[in-house]
């Protein structure tokens, strides 16, 4: 980001991102919580979808409660000092990372479970959510180490900001860039769009009801994460061929967009809660009979009947342990 960059295009592009922060953190805020209550409290025997739609929200949480700090940033200035910008943006980048692996994992596990559902009724699936979920975690603090290096606090306009990233070399730039862009969006929505089409290939040919409500869920899940990170990373993407060619880089489209499109993908974080209610339709009564309970339940039971069962309303063959 340009410090040639006018006082007017910061005020313009600053407010409209402190909009778009402030409805992120009033959504996501108290909707993760309630996900991440309404899991804890009433679904006692959860599936694989529940647990990572559990961890989902508390990574989504850790990186929603960091928004007063970028929304003070964005109205005012960066008074939090250098050691809290480099802190605050890798709890961010590590969060987000590990929202994507979850919604990917989360995606391969519907087709697996849709196309294979014998395969996660092993005894031994608990061990292996538990590995899994480990090294999804792992992963995404590891892939944001590069933004402890890079980020940096500087001045906007006689402002202190932590919006600056500073690359000791084009190489450097290029080879987070591809990291960041490939590795956080590019492959996961290749895998995301892969596995929908054979599941809805697949559910096609079956009337499997409670598996079509996880599927729709992790769809609409799916389709926010699109619309929210695709802005983010074109951006990026132009601004690197913008460095790499011969010409001056458009470095006012760039600092424009780019507060608007980092905002947008705070958004992703705050959606999730909102798309659990709307499957659910509307609570009803207390909260232990809403329809919010209800759908974590019926997912968190989908493994525990066989595609014949289901059809049928015959008993269970297999049995799925809970996960703590």
């Amino acid at each position: 980001m340009s410090n040639s960059s006018t006082a007017s295009e910061w005020n313009i592009s600053g407010m409209a991102a402190s909009g778009i922060l402030g409805l992120a953190f009033l959504l996501g805020a108290p909707g993760n919580l309630l996900v991440i209550w309404t899991i804890m409290q009433h679904v006692k025997l959860r599936s694989f979808t529940v647990v990572l739609i559990f961890h989902l929200a508390v990574a989504d949480l850790l990186v929603v409660i960091t928004l007063p700090f970028w929304i003070y940033s964005l109205a005012q200035s960066w008074i939090f000092g250098p050691v809290a910008c480099k802190a605050v943006v890798y709890v961010v980048c590590s969060c987000m990372y590990t929202s994507v692996f979850l919604i990917t994992t989360m995606s391969v596990e519907r087709y697996v479970a849709i196309r294979y559902p014998f395969s996660l009724m092993s005894q031994k699936r608990t061990a292996i959510l538990v590995k899994l979920l480990a090294g999804i975690w792992v992963l995404g603090f590891l892939f944001a180490i590069p933004s402890i290096t890079t980020y940096h606090v500087d001045m906007m306009d006689g402002i202190p900001q932590c919006l600056f990233q500073t690359y000791s070399s084009l190489s450097q730039e290029v080879v987070c860039f591809l990291l960041e862009t490939v590795i956080n969006f590019v492959i996961p929505f290749l895998v995301l769009g892969i596995c929908y089409c054979q599941v809805a290939s697949h559910l096609r040919q079956m009337n499997l009801q409670q598996k079509c409500k996880s599927s729709t869920v992790i769809i609409c899940i799916v389709v926010a994460f699109a619309i929210c990170w695709f802005p983010y990373h074109l951006t990026n993407t132009i601004h690197l061929f913008n460095n790499l060619d011969v010409k001056e880089p458009d470095e006012s489209f760039y600092h424009v967009f780019s507060l608007i499109s980092g905002a947008l993908v705070f958004i992703n974080s705050s959606l999730n809660p909102v798309l659990y209610t709307f499957v659910a339709r509307r609570f009803q009564g207390s909260l232990m009979k809403s329809n919010l309970v209800k759908l974590f339940k019926d997912m968190a039971t989908t493994h525990t009947k066989s595609p014949d069962n289901e059809l049928t309303g015959g008993p269970a063959n297999g049995h799925v342990a809970p996960v703590a």
